[in-house]
């Protein structure tokens, strides 16, 4: 078995358990494996669980890149993030449960640490080559700041929220920020509104494939 398949099968322990009630015990049993095989491929809980934060970072990042493949203007390269941050299937309530449950763990653990670093720059980096290229944007760095926490609020506002939240509208309320924070006219809401639709539609096609979902879940 490879080290992709135990992190996932750790990923979906966290999701169903939590990380206070996620054992090697259960991680091996969803596996299928011996408790002694997840120790020889990563030593301790720590080191599994840190491979489930890049893991599923990964499947993050991996689905904003599909979407930068058909992004043809930068308003659809900044769609794409947003887009991105909020489809399936990574932005499901038990995905951010587990997401907040490794990001407790951030202050204790200098590698997670650098990780959640490595993390935030790339979000601020794909935000601001695209909003450096946005015509009317007067500030690209305050409006990619802003954007970034408000992804982080409400991937947290959802994983603490007891129903569903739905994506389209988290990205509905960037959408809102982003137009009150640039002032944007109406000629760049509209191109922007359109962007974000276009890059929805193509999420619910790509990102749902059977392609794309074997390779988030560790298959190939």
């Amino acid at each position: 078995m490879r080290r992709a398949e135990l992190s996932q099968a750790a990923f979906e322990t966290l999701v169903k358990y939590g990380i206070r009630n996620t054992t090697l015990e259960r991680i091996a049993r969803k596996a299928g494996v011996s408790k002694g095989v997840v120790l020889h491929h990563f030593g301790d809980k720590d080191a599994l669980f840190e491979a489930v934060m890049r893991r599923a970072n990964t499947v993050l990042r991996d689905g904003v890149i599909e979407l930068f493949r058909h992004a043809k203007t930068p308003t659809e390269r900044l769609a794409a993030v947003i887009v991105g941050n909020f489809s399936e299937p990574v932005f499901q309530r038990e995905v951010c449960n587990a997401w907040i449950s490794l990001c407790a763990d951030v202050p204790y653990n200098r590698q997670n640490q650098r990780i959640q670093r490595v993390i935030d720059a790339r979000m601020r980096s794909n935000l601001m080559s695209a909003l450096c290229e946005v015509p009317d944007v007067p500030a690209p760095s305050d409006t990619a700041e802003h954007i970034a926490v408000l992804i982080d609020g409400l991937w947290l506002k959802a994983g603490l929220n007891s129903s569903d939240t739905i994506g389209s509208a988290c990205v509905d309320h960037i959408y809102k920020a982003i137009c009150a924070q640039a002032g944007l006219s109406a000629e760049r809401r509209n191109e922007l509104s359109a962007a974000l639709e276009r890059m929805t539609t193509i999420s619910t096609i790509v990102l749902q494939s059977n392609a794309f979902l074997q390779k988030a879940s560790g298959q190939r």
